[in-house]
C-alpha cells in the first residue's frame, strides 16, 4: 500500500533508509515472477550442460597429460622475482574482490536515501547490480570452499614430487585445497557478471580473468585443471546468480526464447517503484 505524502513527508533519513535497506534484502528473496522464467530455466540449463561437458573434458585430459608437466616447467616457489606476480594475483583473492563490492554497496545504501528524484532511481540502479555482483561472486566463492575441503586436492609438489594424484578428502589443510582454483572461481565469476551488465567490458574482463588463472600457475599454487575447474565453478555460479535475478525481475530481462539480458533502464523491481512513490520528494 502506498503512503501518504503526510506521511513520506514524515520520514526522516533513518526511516528511508531502514526502509530502503529492508527492501533490498526482501527482493533477493521474494518468489520469483517473471511468466518467462521457465524459458529461462530450459535455456540456462543447456547452457550450463554443454560448459560443464567441454570444461569437465578439458580438466581430465589436463589431470591426466599436463599437470605434472607442467608445473614442473615453473620457476620455484618463492622466485624473488615474482613479486610483481604475488601482487598482481591478489586482485582475483575473493576476501577483496567482495570487500571492495560490500562497501560499494555500503556506500550506495548511504547516499540513496539522502537523494530524490532520478538521482535516487539512478544509484538504486547501481545498487541493484552491484548486488548481482557481489551475489555472482559470493555464490560460486561458496561452492569452491566446500569443494576444497570435500575433494581435498594437494598443491603441487604437496609430497615432494610433481603428483597431479595426491589426495586427502575432508582434511582441512590448505596444503589440501587445490582443486579448483578459488582465485580462478572469483576472476571468472567477476568476469561474467561484469560482462552480461557492461558487454562492452567483456575482452578487458576476460583478459582480467586469464590473467589472474596465469598467475596461479606461474606461483606453482594450483595446477592448470584447478584453474579450469576455478573458471568452471565460477563461472556456472554466476549464471545460475543471474537466473535468480531475472526470475525476480531484478536488473535482468527474460526475452520470449528465454535469453537473459541486462536492463538499461536506471532501475528495477520493486525498489523503482520505492524510488518513484515512497520515496518522492
Amino acid at each position: 500500500m502506498a503512503a501518504s505524502p503526510s506521511v513520506v513527508d514524515s520520514k526522516n533519513y533513518h526511516s528511508r533508509f531502514a526502509t530502503l535497506a529492508w527492501l533490498s534484502l526482501a527482493q533477493l528473496v521474494r518468489s520469483p515472477s517473471h511468466s518467462r522464467r521457465a524459458e529461462a530455466a530450459r535455456r540456462a540449463a543447456r547452457h550450463v550442460l554443454w560448459i560443464s561437458a567441454g570444461l569437465g573434458a578439458a580438466i581430465v585430459v589436463l589431470m591426466y597429460t599436463i599437470d605434472a608437466w607442467e608445473i614442473a616447467q615453473m620457476p620455484k616457489r618463492g622466485t624473488p622475482s615474482l613479486w610483481w606476480v604475488r601482487i598482481v594475483t591478489d586482485f582475483g583473492k575473493d576476501e577483496y574482490v567482495l570487500a571492495v563490492l560490500g562497501v560499494s554497496l555500503i556506500a550506495v545504501a548511504i547516499a540513496a536515501p539522502a537523494l530524490h528524484g532520478i538521482r535516487r532511481s539512478l544509484l538504486l540502479g547501481l545498487g541493484t547490480r552491484l548486488q548481482f555482483i557481489f551475489c555472482a561472486v559470493a555464490v560460486p566463492s561458496l561452492v569452491t570452499e566446500v569443494l576444497k575441503y570435500s575433494i581435498g586436492r594437494g598443491r603441487p609438489f604437496v609430497g615432494g614430487e610433481a603428483n597431479a594424484f595426491h589426495f586427502s578428502h575432508f582434511a582441512g589443510n590448505p596444503a589440501y585445497y587445490s582443486f579448483p582454483s578459488g582465485h580462478a572461481t572469483t576472476a571468472f565469476a567477476l568476469a561474467f557478471a561484469v560482462s552480461v551488465i557492461w558487454p562492452n567490458a567483456r575482452l578487458a574482463m576476460a583478459v582480467y580473468a586469464l590473467i589472474i588463472a596465469a598467475t596461479r600457475l606461474v606461483l606453482v599454487a594450483h595446477h592448470p585443471s584447478d584453474v579450469v575447474a576455478g573458471a568452471l565453478v565460477g563461472i556456472v555460479g554466476a549464471m545460475f546468480v543471474r537466473y535468480w535475478f531475472a526470475a525476480r525481475r531484478l536488473g535482468f530481462a527474460i526475452q520470449h526464447d528465454g535469453s537473459i539480458v541486462s536492463l538499461v533502464g536506471p532501475s528495477s523491481g520493486r525498489l523503482k517503484r520505492v524510488a518513484r512513490g515512497a520515496f518522492a520528494p
